[in-house]
């Protein structure tokens, strides 16, 4: 499906300040919020007990409140909505040496005179646990951007790596805003947000890239902006299709499919957005700011393709016993 024309270029690069201007204006939102605010980590990461309530009728949460700070181990926590008013989720951070069965009866007997209800979960989670699942999902994430900084090095140069991940940077910084101005609680699928915005940024980054390499190769121009505005409107129909039907998918996710995955579908609306039009006006025009010659990527390909044909050149000597 082509929604834009092929014969015409659009130009990119000529409007890519404007762009460029809200994004640093959003990085730094982004970290002024994270700094005043900081992550809400949750159970998963900060250790705790979570305890999901279901009544017949809205929740009396204030009446809830009185009963269960009654006991000690329920001081200072928290009850909020969970999707419906009749769906809570009770917080705190100690955790019990009992199981949860054991747990949700006590809940049960606080609650008593507060309405029909049943406990429909708890979650436990020791704060060594937590602290060990922090660790470990900073570091799934360092090591995945080391990883996407040697492929793309090896795969095209080091000026189009060192582009790619401060696209990625500027992804990841607008996402983790978005989580802290919302509220949302930081956990394990949130993470696995964070890590699937990584891979589908970088896609459709690699997408606009590949195309301008090739581009590079074939075109008689010298001109790295007119050689960017080519590629990106050769690859726009593609981009677009993409992201929109991503999106879609994704929007139904977040608004239908319950409180659990909310924050899940939330990180992913930002990233699918901030990560389309990134790989366009952030990445592409870094190139430019890199340094990145369109005079010398070329002699570079013409020795490589040299040596290419005298390798095959001597390995048909070597077949014909020339050699």
């Amino acid at each position: 499906m082509q929604i834009f024309s092929k014969d015409k270029t659009y130009n990119f690069m000529g409007k890519s300040l404007p762009f460029i201007i809200l994004s640093i204006l959003m990085i730094l939102s982004s970290y002024i919020i994270l700094g005043s605010k900081g992550l809400n980590y949750g159970i998963d990461f900060s250790g705790g007990t979570i305890v999901q309530v279901k009544y017949e009728g809205p929740a009396p949460i204030d009446k809830m409140r009185e009963q269960i700070s009654v006991d000690k181990m329920f001081a200072n926590a928290s009850i909020t909505e969970f999707g419906s008013p009749d769906e809570v989720v009770i917080r705190f951070m100690s955790s019990s040496d009992s199981v949860q069965e054991d747990l949700g009866d006590i809940v049960t007997e606080l609650l008593q005179g507060t309405g029909s209800f049943e406990v429909r979960r708890v979650d436990i989670v020791g704060p060594k646990v937590g602290g060990e699942l922090r660790e470990k999902g900073i570091m799934a994430m360092v090591i995945s951007i080391i990883a996407i900084l040697i492929y793309i090095t090896i795969r095209f140069e080091w000026r189009f790596a060192v582009a790619s991940i401060l696209a990625l940077v500027h992804d990841i910084s607008i996402a983790i805003g978005a989580i802290v101005l919302f509220n949302v609680d930081v956990n394990l699928d949130i993470l696995a947000a964070l890590l699937t915005l990584l891979g589908y940024s970088l896609n459709d980054t690699i997408i606009v890239f590949d195309r301008i390499r090739e581009e590079v190769k074939n075109s008689k121009s010298f001109d790295l902006f007119e050689i960017i505005n080519f590629s990106i409107s050769k690859t726009l129909s593609r981009t677009l299709l993409t992201s929109l039907t991503t999106f879609f998918v994704v929007l139904t996710l977040w608004a239908f499919g319950g409180e659990i995955i909310h924050g899940f579908g939330l990180t992913l609306l930002v990233g699918i957005l901030v990560g389309t039009y990134s790989s366009i006006f952030v990445a592409s025009p870094m190139l430019k700011w890199l340094k990145f010659s369109v005079e010398d990527y070329k002699k570079k390909e013409s020795i490589k393709e040299k040596r290419k044909i005298e390798k095959e050149k001597m390995r048909a000597q070597y077949e014909q016993g020339v050699v």
